[in-house]
């Protein structure tokens, strides 16, 4: 009987994306995303072309830290990792100032790999007076 999978190893998964931002490394990214992966974004949808395509230049992001992290196993080949991210852009050979978001990431084992087949970003906004 297979084991439902653990917030510790998806939580791996998903930093190793990050970390295929911080290196530039297009094919480490490919390599974790699904052929029909989706990203939503606030500037719109990504396939994972377009997701491993924006490293080709370098690197896209400096830094980051997961914090705030839910886990819920779907399945025993699907799981949703949600956390909140502390980053920051690279962007002409600099950092850019840390932004904050929520990331909400869907990811299913096939043929024996863990693939993220779904995330979506949510700007972190501090809470407004009504």
């Amino acid at each position: 009987m297979t084991e439902l999978p653990t917030a510790e190893e998806i939580l791996l998964h998903e930093k190793q994306i990050w970390d295929a931002l911080i290196a530039g490394d297009p094919a480490a990214d490919a390599e974790l995303l699904s052929d029909d992966f989706l990203g939503v974004y606030p500037t719109g949808y990504s396939s994972k072309f377009e997701h491993s395509r924006q490293l080709e230049s370098g690197p896209v992001a400096s830094s980051y830290e997961l914090t705030e992290v839910r886990f819920v196993a779907l399945a025993r080949d699907k799981a949703l990792l949600v956390y909140r991210a502390q980053w920051s852009r690279f962007r002409n050979g600099r950092a850019l100032p840390q932004e904050e978001m929520f990331v909400s990431s869907i990811w299913e084992k096939r043929e024996e790999n863990w693939l993220n087949i779904f995330s979506q970003d949510t700007p972190y906004e501090e809470e407004r007076e009504v």
